[in-house]
């Protein structure tokens, strides 16, 4: 399985004071349209934002904000069909060579087949933690909630509500975590075929063009990087998630999806590890 993947290029946005946010999204004020050449939309009054990909080219966005620290949700419904060779990534980023990335990314799939969830998360340049879900729900008939709550204690991916995976901060024992580099949203659609489907066996069916993916009801709990100072600490009463982490419930829930539902785990990938899994897998 080949888990390099090509990614879209990086514009440097210079913003700066954190600040408490909490509030419906709009993405005319939220985001900004990165590149397409008109396949990306925001339609509605900024409602509903549409990415589409043809032979020619993809399409993505990205915000005007940058944050950190954050309660992330935004709806997604994938595209239909065959989908095959395509991939619909939405994630957070900042920039360099030691970036920090919190990753969703879905890959497409025959007609009938499930798409696959994709997870990665990056510290300071370093990421190779793979680990790959099916969803329990057709993510192309209807809108779905994809969220992340980041805060300095733990990473956390949910899908409508449910943990699928968390990423803990064990600096204590030598491994880095993401909480000092401040990350944009992005989400692009784009032809992978090379790799993405069943390792890139299945090719990108052009006649099927365009393809289509939606998002709506952004929302951000979030602080807003302005210049390096903080107003998250000065104002607890509006950011809890701050310091959120998983109740006995969500462990649970998290048990089950990962029981019924991973398909891969590279804590688990003796091939790629054979001499000794990354640290942070020992304390998962």
């Amino acid at each position: 399985m080949d888990f390099l993947k090509s990614r879209v290029i990086r514009v440097v946005m210079v913003v700066g004071i954190l600040s408490v946010v909490a509030s419906a999204g709009n993405f005319n004020r939220d985001f900004e349209i990165t590149w397409g050449d008109g396949r990306a939309k925001i339609l509605n009054n900024g409602q509903l934002l549409t990415l589409s990909l043809d032979k020619t080219s993809g399409s993505g966005f990205k915000s005007k904000n940058q944050y950190l620290f954050g309660k992330i949700d935004m709806q997604l419904k994938l595209v239909p069909g065959n989908s095959a060779g395509t991939v619909t990534a939405y994630y957070l980023s900042s920039l360099g060579s030691a970036h920090d990335e919190i990753d969703f990314e879905f890959l497409g799939n025959l007609s009938g087949d499930p798409y696959i969830l994709h997870t990665n998360v990056f510290t300071q340049g370093k990421g190779n933690r793979e680990q790959q879900f099916y969803l329990w729900f057709d993510p192309t008939k209807d809108f779905h909630t994809y969220s992340v709550l980041w805060n300095p204690h733990t990473i956390i991916f949910f899908v409508d509500g449910t943990p699928i995976r968390e990423f803990k901060n064990f600096e204590s024992n030598g491994i880095a975590f993401p909480k000092s580099q401040p990350m944009w949203i992005y989400s692009s659609l784009w032809n992978a075929d090379d790799w993405a489907t069943r390792g890139g066996l299945v090719k990108t069916d052009w006649t099927q063009a365009p393809f289509t993916a939606s998002y709506t009801n952004f929302n951000a709990q979030a602080c807003i990087w302005y210049s390096g100072s903080s107003s998250c600490s000065k104002n607890p009463s509006n950011s809890s998630w701050l310091t959120q982490s998983l109740d006995t419930t969500g462990q649970a829930r998290i048990k089950w999806v990962q029981k019924n539902y991973m398909i891969y785990n590279y804590c688990t990938d003796t091939k790629r590890f054979p001499q000794g899994f990354p640290p942070e897998c020992s304390f998962a």
